[in-house]
């Protein structure tokens, strides 16, 4: 009889996991719903003069090329004064729409000047944003025209005053010795009736806009025609066609702020200024404002306007800035014109241009108010007599003319070779009208017939007088003493003013003297740099036998003299320098006159400098901004080693080899290297070990498989001396143990021959890799092989007096008779390169623990009871 199961009881669970999917499904769908919400975008409306060029669905708002937001609705203002545009702006531009964010419409524009708005005439009429700052808003009024300064652009605005526009227009550059430095950027009518232009200077020429700069218009041409010729003068062509202004600064003066104003002056001679003076006449016949002030035919100043007085006529003039210095206490002014007589008519021209100021120059501070003789004052025939020294004679003979701006002050009345034949000696008579010239510092230097100047920036021809040609002739520069020369003073002899100038600004500048290993392939006048900004050049380059290397000596320009701390390196530049990667080529291109003459970097460390390595100059900026060290390594002649070899340590790069020489005895090479210089502590040390890495290709793989493609590389281990050196013997191939850790087991093992063991044979405790071979060697008697292997240090616990080594390479066949054949293989890479295995019998305990140099025998084979033992190791 069957007997009949009894049934089983399920309980019913609570909750069943069906449920997790409509779950799952709504927090989906209000994660969705929130995401949706949070991304729609957030509305603005921006009010615009009109809609003209702008598009529903189509006009984009844009900040620096990317899409911020789009145009929904366009509706005119409750006031019918113009139209409110409403934008939907992308979610993550929130935290820019605030009070002073500012929106104004780019649309292409052509003028004399080029392009705005490029962009615009293939994508369309778009509106641009700039952030502000202030409260959250979502109400604007757009700009009438584009900012200033735009996104992404960095320098500083100057407002310029002015009473009429002139040729300048949006898009006019600003110019600073002809460079473009700026562009105009807009202008507007004040109140007042006068102008203001605003015009932007790039961030790297800010500097030169100082506090007491003065600008001036450049634009057009502006022709000067009189009886004595025309005179034409223009600038550059673009300013010719679209304007221009220019400025000039006191390098000594404070730099200028944003937005800081200064006048704008119709020509440079106004904007330069001069030295304002009163001239007082009896009456005003012949003389107006306009009139010229001369000395010796050249034009040194003007009549500003007149005015009566009490006494006669009042003359406002002016002596311009270039001679503004010839004003003296007893300088003395006359009228003078036209001069008819039955010799002859002299100075015809000005029968048509009217009568000029004649000046004769003085000594004694200069004054407020002249007198203006009627005629030209008796010349007394005082002067005052000079001695001059010259290294050399630069063409100048007796008769030879002094001068000052182009006029004739002095002349040469003796020329003579120097008692002790150390140079050439003069005498000089300057008229005593012309002694306030003459003070101390002033110096004289030589000016040739034809002067020919041949530069990067073109080639410069200078004639003179037909004087000068047959006798040559000194030029004054003046200088900043207080006191005047007397009789018998002595002036300094240049060759030219550049020599002069040379001379005196190297005093000034900061020297610094750098070395170099290879004299950078820089000389005398080679150009130093500040991010492309020349601040100084180079001085000399001289050899130091005794050191071993070059002296590069430096001047660096007073006004940069802020960037000499203990934190600037220096480097020199390449010519070309070409960085190839899987991301692309980065070829860098030095500037002409550094690529021909070479050149030098200086830049700031921003981590703190590291001791000795002050004064150095690098092969690159990467080893400047390193801080390298030099040291010299000798290797065996053999070595494939070459220039630009990394020096690594477990394969972190810390130096680099900067070339590579072979010894004079040809046994050996040496090689000048650099360490990066937060590394260069620890491998500077006496015992630091140095030795070459090269790809070995052996069964057992590839070594160091990256020089095949890289070429030879130097591994480093640090010493442990407290002594440093500069002079390492590096070798061929690592020492024994050289890459092992200080605390792995060093194991040496015997056997009669060597067999298929190689250096890199793993070492292998059931199978696992434990340790290597890592050399070998033949014993004391030549008898037996030396084996030496390293265990891990974590494996050493497997390692004891009991354990048993064997050889485990390649395949052993045993082949008997009765028993037949018996077929014994490891790994396919024990059977190509081949493997010692090891077993242990016994625990570890005080009666087997290793000595500090344990010695086993390496077995042809394992005997069957090895394989079974398992011993618990710890």
């Amino acid at each position: 009889m069957t007997q009949a199961e009894p049934p089983k009881i399920v309980k019913k669970k609570l909750f069943s996991p069906i449920w997790l999917l409509p779950i799952v499904a709504l927090i989906l769908g209000g994660w969705l719903g929130v995401k949706s919400l949070r991304e729609q975008g957030i509305e603005i409306e921006i009010h615009f003069p009109s809609a003209t060029g702008i598009d529903v669905g189509k006009t984009l708002v844009r900040y620096q090329g990317l899409n911020v937001g789009k145009v929904v609705d366009i509706g005119l203002d409750s006031s019918l004064t113009g139209v409110d545009v409403k934008v939907l702006m992308d979610y993550r531009a929130e935290p820019f729409l605030k009070k002073n964010t500012k929106f104004w419409l780019v649309t292409p524009k052509a003028s004399i000047t080029g392009v705005e708005g490029l962009d615009a005439l293939f994508s369309g009429n778009y509106i641009a944003v700039q952030p502000g700052d202030g409260d959250s808003q979502s109400n604007f009024v757009a700009l009438q025209e584009a900012p200033a300064i735009q996104p992404g652009e960095t320098g500083v605005v100057v407002e310029l005053k002015a009473m009429q526009l002139g040729s300048v227009d949006v898009g006019s550059k600003v110019f600073f010795s002809q460079i473009p430095v700026g562009d105009v950027v807009s202008y507007k009518l004040e109140a007042d009736q006068s102008i203001t232009i605003s015009a932007f200077i790039k961030e790297q020429y800010a500097y030169l806009v100082k506090t007491n700069s003065r600008f001036w218009n450049v634009s057009g041409i502006s022709v000067d025609a009189s009886l004595s010729g025309v005179k034409f003068h223009s600038e550059s062509l673009s300013a010719i066609l679209a304007g221009g202004i220019a400025f000039s600064s006191d390098p000594a003066a404070p730099q200028a702020q944003h937005n800081t104003a200064f006048n704008l002056y119709d020509n440079k001679q106004q904007a330069l200024g001069g030295r304002d003076f009163l001239l007082s006449a009896q009456n005003a016949d012949g003389i107006g404002k306009g009139t010229k002030i001369q000395l010796r035919g050249v034009q040194i100043g003007e009549i500003l306007g007149t005015s009566l007085s009490d006494t006669g006529v009042g003359f406002n003039a002016r002596l311009f800035n270039d001679y503004e210095d010839l004003l003296a206490g007893s300088s003395q002014f006359y009228l003078q014109g036209a001069d008819i007589s039955l010799d002859g008519v002299k100075h015809a021209a000005r029968l048509v241009t009217g009568a000029v100021i004649e000046f004769i120059p003085g000594s004694g501070p200069a004054s407020g108010t002249y007198q203006l003789l009627e005629s030209q004052p008796e010349d007394k025939g005082e002067h005052l007599t000079l001695r001059a020294f010259s290294e050399s004679n630069p063409g100048v003979s007796v008769g030879a003319a002094i001068k000052y701006k182009a006029f004739d002050i002095g002349t040469v009345t003796s020329v003579s070779l120097a008692k002790d034949f150390s140079g050439v000696e003069y005498q000089l008579e300057i008229p005593a009208q012309f002694s306030a010239l003459l003070s101390h510092g002033s110096y004289l230097y030589g000016q040739s017939a034809l002067e020919v100047n041949a530069s990067l920036e073109g080639v410069a021809v200078k004639t003179s007088d037909a004087g000068t040609l047959l006798k040559g002739s000194f030029n004054l520069v003046r200088g900043k003493g207080r006191n005047l020369m007397t009789n018998n003073d002595l002036l300094e002899v240049f060759p030219s003013r550049e020599a002069a100038e040379q001379e005196f600004t190297a005093a000034s500048q900061q020297k610094i003297t750098l070395t170099s290993l290879d004299g950078a392939g820089v000389s005398s006048g080679s150009p130093v740099y500040y991010k492309k900004m020349q601040v100084g050049d180079v001085a000399d380059v001289s050899w130091s036998a005794s050191e071993g290397n070059f002296a590069v000596n430096l001047n660096i320009h007073a006004t940069f003299k802020s960037l000499l701390n203990d934190s600037t390196v220096f480097w020199q530049n390449s010519a070309v320098e070409v960085n190839a990667g899987l991301s692309g080529v980065d070829v860098k291109v030095a500037p002409l006159a550094g690529a021909l003459k070479g050149s030098i970097s200086l830049g700031q460390l921003e981590d703190t400098p590291v001791a000795g390595t002050k004064g150095i100059l690098y092969a690159s900026e990467q080893l400047a901004i390193a801080q390298a060290k030099v040291i010299e390594l000798t290797f065996p002649a053999d070595a494939d080693l070459a220039a630009g070899a990394a020096i690594r340590y477990k394969g972190f790069q810390i130096g680099e080899v900067d070339h590579v020489s072979l010894s004079d005895d040809l046994g050996s090479i040496k090689a000048i290297a650099w360490l990066y210089g937060q590394y260069a502590a620890e491998f500077q040390r006496a015992d630091t070990q140095y030795y070459l890495v090269n790809a070995q290709v052996s069964l057992a793989g590839i070594k160091a498989p990256e020089t095949l493609l890289t070429g030879p590389y130097i591994s480093s281990l640090p010493g442990n001396s407290v002594s440093e050196s500069a002079h390492f013997n590096g070798k061929l191939q690592a020492g024994l143990y050289a890459d092992t850790p200080a605390d792995a087991l060093k194991v040496t093992l015997v056997r009669p021959a060597l067999g298929s063991v190689k250096a890199g044979t793993p070492v292998l405790y059931r199978g696992i890799h434990i340790g290597e071979v890592k050399g070998y060697d033949l014993n004391a008697s030549g008898q037996q092989v030396q084996i030496y292997l390293a265990i891990e240090t974590r494996f050493s616990q497997l390692i004891n007096r009991t354990s048993k080594f064997w050889d485990y390479s390649g395949i052993k066949v045993d082949f008997g008779l009765f028993s037949g054949a018996q077929v014994e293989t490891g790994s396919v890479e024990n059977i190509l390169a081949g493997g010692i295995a090891v077993a242990t019998e016994a625990a570890n305990s005080p009666d087997n623990r290793l000595t500090d140099s344990p010695v086993f025998t390496l077995h042809n084979k394992a005997d069957e009871e090895w394989r079974n033992w398992a011993p618990a190791l710890k």
